[in-house]
């Protein structure tokens, strides 16, 4: 295509851009005008992928992280003729209802590969989606063999996520990593210059990545970047220096342009600067067609990708490569639970959770899992967990817990694997944004956060969780799994393998638990609290997770020795699996008697299983350091003490 095509259906883009901005009269029109020449040249040029077949798996995946500049997406993908971006969706942006969103939302429109709006989070889950490339590259040929592009700003470079991207990146060699910067020195404040002076080019070249500067309004500067990128050995910037707004007579390369509609007058004025005299949401025929003969183009690579595949020994591996996997128990799995209840140790549900994991590693075959640098602590790596280049499941992403939850995300929305990833439980609040969109995304992704509570012991308060379980537990459609021992930390995995539509946060000790769970024919867990002892006789019942679940039965043990009271014992692990119970369920589990609810952490999550005269043993103040069982012996959490109360209030 000549320059003059390109612009006309660069312009289109911008006029789309600007129509539907002015309609909705809230977006962002900056970007989408001043990257507009830069996204097409992508995609007519370099980028693959099939309108007709978004789910592809050999597809280019494009991410826009700076998602705020999402009409951009939108108007492409109108273009190339995604089925599901029709021009009525165009006209509804950012409207209730309508798929095109104010920020690109995974699951709307076939053509988002990813939620991205909070500035970083798109480039941390590019990296994830090109680690998936690399290593099923590795495992398959050119048979998996696409690039990862993304649209990055000033402000997904600012935030601090980009730091543990760009730096994993550059050490793992992501070389089908290119991302596109755009470099216009304007930020919602004004000049970039207020707030940072950091030389970029620099930056990247210092984390061992390739960069390349472009003219972002000359297509031929674009072609040679892009061209340049493609050969690299190593993940590729391309510093766009582009202008915000551009076009726009009165508001391009300045702050106005970034956040707010044109205005009807600036808008008209911008049409004409750009030669553009159509009516709003018109896109004259002969330039419509040239963008659908660049989706038509896709689907021919496509046809042709899928007749290789068809003849590759590796056909049936890739599928099953990309398929959700089931778990159904077999004769393995009651062996290994009976192996469990016959040794009946101690142990700290992190151990039980790597036995756990050990396990179903012979069950499914696409695991990814990791750990930010606590491997040795979290423990999830196992004797089938592997670095080897054509193996390779298993990843050390470092000192960098927000971008591999990132990552991981990126991994999930990529497909092929099974992501998990492991932290303290208190360093939960460093990846608390990607979490957030794990679940708003729907995707499978596990997170192992261990090191729970205060029973970590002499790293003292900075290190022990108070009010993070009540922070996840509040997140729409993310399962949060606190166990009690072996036989609980094996059912979570089982949930949270066979759980397809939310992530799992498996909540862990770092210190020895008893085994308390002899019963293994159905998977308790899944009610999220059943009765781990009862009693028609019962004039208590004691709700207790994790760690504390064995404190509730040494309670009730020496209530029914000492004063012949009988209570019942609940182990609830996951208030969102209990909430879905039916109402004749829920009262069976609780009952009708006093409630004693024993948690080592912040209150706020039981105050809807209280009344007015039920008890909480919990911990609404930072910890302390020292020694594990001197610390629950200090705020309360034994068995001396929470007798003494329960005696003072209803013996």
């Amino acid at each position: 295509m000549n320059n003059k095509d390109l612009k006309l259906m660069s312009n289109a883009i911008r006029a789309l851009s600007i129509d539907a901005i002015e309609k909705a009269n809230s977006g962002h029109p900056g970007m989408p005008l001043g990257m507009a020449d830069v996204a097409t040249v992508l995609f007519t040029k370099f980028l693959k992928f099939d309108p007709s077949d978004p789910n592809w798996i050999d597809r280019d995946r494009f991410v826009l992280s700076a998602g705020h500049g999402s009409m951009l997406l939108y108007a492409i993908s109108h273009l190339v003729g995604y089925k599901d971006s029709s021009i009525e969706q165009i006209k509804n942006f950012r409207q209730l209802g309508s798929k095109t969103a104010g920020h690109p939302e995974f699951g709307l429109l076939k053509c988002i590969e990813t939620t991205t709006g909070p500035l970083g989070q798109g480039l941390g889950n590019a990296v994830g989606m090109a680690i998936a490339e690399n290593i099923l590259n590795q495992k398959y040929g050119n048979l998996i063999n696409h690039k990862t592009y993304v649209i990055a700003g000033d402000g997904c470079l600012m935030e601090g996520i980009s730091h543990e991207a760009i730096s994993i990146a550059g050490h793992m060699r992501l070389k089908n990593l290119i991302v596109f910067f755009d470099d216009n020195k304007i930020s919602i404040d004004g000049s970039v210059n207020l707030t940072c002076s950091d030389d970029q080019r620099k930056r990247f070249v210092a984390s061992n990545w390739n960069t390349v500067d472009v003219n972002a309004h000359s297509f031929e500067s674009i072609d040679k970047g892009i061209k340049n990128a493609i050969k690299s050995d190593k993940p590729t910037l391309i510093l766009c220096k582009s202008t915000i707004g551009y076009g726009s007579p009165n508001k391009s390369g300045k702050e106005t342009a970034h956040g707010s509609p044109l205005g009807n007058e600036e808008s008209k004025l911008t049409k004409e600067n750009l030669n553009w005299d159509y009516k709003k949401f018109e896109i004259p025929r002969t330039i419509k067609n040239k963008w659908l003969k660049i989706g038509l183009k896709g689907k021919t690579k496509r046809i042709t990708w899928e007749k290789k595949l068809e003849k590759s020994k590796y056909f049936h591996s890739i599928k099953n490569q990309f398929k959700d996997k089931k778990l159904k128990r077999d004769n393995d799995t009651y062996l290994f639970l009976k192996k469990i209840i016959k040794t009946t140790k101690d142990e700290a549900t992190r151990k039980s959770s790597q036995n756990s994991l050990e396990f179903f590693s012979t069950k499914i075959n696409n695991f990814l899992g990791g750990s930010a640098d606590l491997t040795g602590s979290n423990l999830t790596k196992t004797k089938y967990s592997t670095l080897r280049k054509k193996k390779v499941n298993y990843i050390h992403y470092g000192i960098r817990e927000h971008l591999m939850a990132a990552a991981m995300n990126g991994i999930a929305v990529h497909k092929g694997f099974v992501p998990y990833g492991g932290t303290f439980l208190v360093f939960s609040d460093y990846c608390k944004n990607s979490i957030r969109l794990s679940a708003m995304m729907k995707k499978q992704v596990i997170y192992v956060l261990t090191h729970d509570s205060i029973g970590l012991g002499e790293d003292g308060p900075t290190h022990q969780p108070v009010e993070h379980l009540v922070a996840l537990r509040s997140i729409p459609n993310l399962l949060v799994l606190r166990p009690c021992d072996a036989i609980e930390t094996f059912e979570s995995w089982e949930i949270a393998l066979n759980t397809f539509n939310s992530p799992t946060a498996i909540i862990l000790s770092r210190q020895n638990l008893p085994l308390l769970r002899k019963k293994i024919e159905t998977n308790k867990v899944s009610y999220g609290g059943y009765f781990l002892k009862s009693t028609s006789k019962s004039k208590l019942t004691i709700i207790a997770t994790g760690s504390e679940v064995s404190l509730g039965m040494e309670v009730s043990k020496i209530l029914n020795e000492k004063f012949k009271f009988d209570s019942n014992v609940v182990s609830l692990p996951s208030i969102e699996l209990f909430e879905k119970q039916s109402e004749k369920y829920k009262k069976n589990i609780l009952g009708n008697k006093p409630r004693v609810i024993i948690e080592a952490a912040s209150s706020y999550s039981w105050y809807r299983y209280l009344n007015k005269k039920d008890l909480i043993i919990s911990l609404d103040t930072f910890g302390e350091s020292g020694k594990a069982e001197d610390l629950f012996k200090f705020f309360g959490f034994n068995s001396e003490n929470i007798v003494k109360l329960i005696k003072k209030n209803y013996l």
